[in-house]
């Protein structure tokens, strides 16, 4: 296993580096844009000359140098949270208030502080550099007593808390849309050309949300300007401009030179930011070369099999698991490492280690798609069973315990359930290994699902003979279906009851006592006076999309896990000389084939199928909203990859019928 010391060090060499590389190309860019914004700010179109030589008496002067060093500090803490905030699996809430807890954290709320003086510091600095109107924060002004005063400037208030208020608003955007999410892209490119292809996108969306926070800020200021203004004035002894027009007022808030300022102030701290983000993204997603085997005994961690099986650092797995698809596809010599054995011993060690951890890696996902349609399963029964029970009333005894009313009918919780395949791993267990593929949070854990549901789930033990089987002896004979899984069997870490276990009598149970009884029904009254409440319902309900998003989310590293192994078995026809692929054949095929089933089921749900709508200019990365769908086709592609390449010599493999089916499909190119 990768250890801590190890982790450790690829942080501290690789990823650090690569962040202090993304932090000094953000500097050397800091002079060309802060040119280029005191230009487009001191614009004068009739006076060209005079236009020219003011910009350059600007950039020269010692005020300008000053601010250029408070934005080069900038640019630096920027690039230090882009360290410290990033991930490589987007962090999607299910639910409005699962939202609400994000936006609410601690670790936010220092983000969004920290953003928001970051936001006040560029916006002197813009003011510094625009002109006299916005230099001053106080200033000599004549009153109507004809006595001349120091009156506030709030034009300089005005851009000040605009700054504050960007800085603010692009902290709780990041939250919203994922801004911290680091993406991969398929095509490999240069950093240089990946760079310059998404500039263009970077100025045009630091320009439109420069232009929906202008209005958000106008609205703000409008209803609220009245209270910053009368503060200061109050604390620092500031008089008003009584010839001016207030600007919390309609016709102060009209002057198009100040929302010109306004504009093009937030633009350039939009911009100075969302150039340090991309430049962080293009060098973290950097790739990556690992050796396969250690020339020097000191490097035998740090080869790809033994990174893989690593959980900790998340971006190490990524560029490892990125290494292996494109040495599966682009490299002969180094996949001959991959095919070769021990000495001494012969075993296949490297290619055993890469292609378990992929595999588990898949069958990891397979239990949690079939987690999930199983308990979407059991809410569509119980959804329907409340609908019958709509008129039984809840009857409240003397003693304030509220009885309801048994169904007349029994009826299991679960489904005919059958083992997925041997090579699956428990939920539970998967969940405290290997936290990129931690299995789906399912409804039955929220404090406001249907009443209905938890009466058909509980009612059932673990060991009861009914609980893992539908009640007809003629069903449960029936035949095991590919796809499904036992969620028993999941939480109890075997993946198929034993009939010795299926047939065993109940374990005794303790009775709760009348204390904890009373509280238990105190607890769900108010869980039942709550789901009527319509707030409740919209903040604590589950997003269909949002689910079936989450279920995908770290689906970057399935598609390069079924792209290597595919590869790499496809190479192994006519360059594994040992035959090292041949013994693992039946497991894959098998764990691809029970995995395309469980997606293809997945896809017949309702909002799985659904693209997501095109969202508004951002620089949050939308890739993961789709992963689902290029899953699928990369699943597909995989299977055909491997029976193109081997044809009929695979049915000399041993594998069960179901499979044997499937697999027939694909040999035929009917899938």
């Amino acid at each position: 296993m990768f250890s801590a010391e190890q982790s450790c060090w690829f942080v501290r060499k690789v990823v650090c580096w690569r962040a202090a590389a993304s932090i000094a190309w953000a500097v050397l860019l800091l002079p060309p844009v802060t040119a280029l914004f005191v230009v487009l700010s001191r614009v004068s179109l009739f006076h060209p000359i005079q236009w020219i030589t003011e910009c350059l008496s600007i950039l020269t002067s010692a005020s300008t140098m000053f601010s250029f060093v408070l934005l080069c500090g900038v640019v630096v803490v920027v690039g230090y949270f882009n360290l410290e905030y990033y991930t490589v699996t987007p962090s999607i809430a299910c639910s409005k208030i699962a939202l609400l807890a994000q936006l609410l954290h601690p670790r936010q709320f220092v983000h969004s502080l920290v953003h928001c003086i970051m936001g006040v510091i560029v916006a002197w600095c813009c003011a510094i550099t625009i002109g006299p109107r916005y230099q001053n924060f106080a200033s000599l002004c004549t009153l109507a007593d004809g006595d001349p005063q120091l009156c506030l400037n709030e034009y300089h208030l005005v851009l000040v808390l605009f700054g504050a208020f960007v800085g603010y608003s692009h902290s709780l955007f990041g939250v919203m849309h994922n801004m911290n999410y680091v993406p991969f892209h398929a095509v490999q490119q240069y950093k240089y050309l990946r760079f310059k292809g998404n500039l263009p996108l970077v100025v045009k969306c630091s320009a439109i949300q420069s232009l929906y926070f202008t209005r958000n800020y106008l609205g703000v200021y409008f209803f609220l300007g009245y209270i910053p203004r009368s503060w200061l004035c109050n604390t620092l002894s500031l008089q008003l401009n009584s010839s001016l027009h207030p600007l919390d007022s309609v016709a102060g808030l009209l002057d198009l030179s100040m929302l010109y300022h306004l504009w093009i102030s937030g633009t350039f701290l939009l911009l100075t930011w969302y150039l340090t983000v991309l430049l962080f993204r293009v060098f973290v997603t950097e790739v990556y070369n690992f050796p396969v085997q250690a020339t020097f005994a000191e490097q035998a961690n740090r080869c790809l099999p033994k990174v893989l099986p690593g959980q900790q650092p998340m971006i190490l797995k990524f560029l490892a698991l990125q290494d292996l698809a494109l040495l599966s596809q682009h490299s002969p010599s180094r996949r001959v490492q991959v095919f070769s054995l021990s000495q001494p011993g012969g075993h296949p060690h490297n290619w055993n280690a890469i292609s378990s951890e992929c595999l588990s890696l898949l069958a990891d996902l397979t239990q949690r798609l079939v987690a999930h349609h199983e308990t979407v399963a059991i809410n569509g029964r119980a959804k329907l069973h409340s609908a019958g029970s709509d008129k039984k009333s809840i009857s409240t005894d003397s003693s304030g315990l509220s009885m309801t009313q048994d169904i007349s009918t029994p009826r299991s919780s679960g489904v005919i359930h059958t083992p997925v395949s041997v090579f699956l791993r428990s939920s539970v267990a998967s969940a405290a290994q290997n936290p990129l593929t931690a299995p789906f949070t399912p409804d039955l854990d929220s404090p406001f699902s249907s009443p209905a549901l938890r009466r058909l789930a509980p009612h059932l033990e673990p060991t009861s003979p009914w609980s893992d089987t539908v009640q007809s002896p003629h069903i449960m004979r029936r035949g095991p279906k590919l796809w499904s899984a036992s969620t028993d069997s999941q939480t109890s870490g075997s993946l198929s009851p034993s009939p010795s276990s299926a047939l065993s009598p109940h374990p005794a149970v303790s009775k709760p006592s009348p204390l904890a009884q009373f509280l238990h029904n105190r607890k769900e009254q108010v869980k039942h006076f709550l789901a009527r409440r319509v707030l409740i319902m919209y903040l604590f309900n589950k997003l269909p999309e949002a689910s079936s998003q989450a279920l995908f989310a770290d689906s970057q590293s399935h598609i390069w896990a079924l792209e290597g192994l595919s590869h790499l078995v496809a190479a192994s026809f006519s360059e594994d000389k040992f035959g090292v692929v041949q013994t693992t054949l039946p497991s894959i095929l098998g764990i691809m084939l029970v995995l395309q089933e469980a997606v293809d089921r997945h896809f017949k749900l309702p909002h799985a199928s659904s693209k997501p709508l095109r969202s508004a200019c951002s620089m949050g990365d939308c890739t993961y909203k789709t992963l689902r769908f290029a899953l699928r086709a990369t699943l597909k592609t995989a299977i055909y990859r491997i029976t193109t390449t081997f044809g009929q010599h695979l049915n000399a493999i041993k594998m069960s019928a179901e499979h044997r089916k499937r697999l027939q499909q694909f040999l035929e190119y009917k899938e």
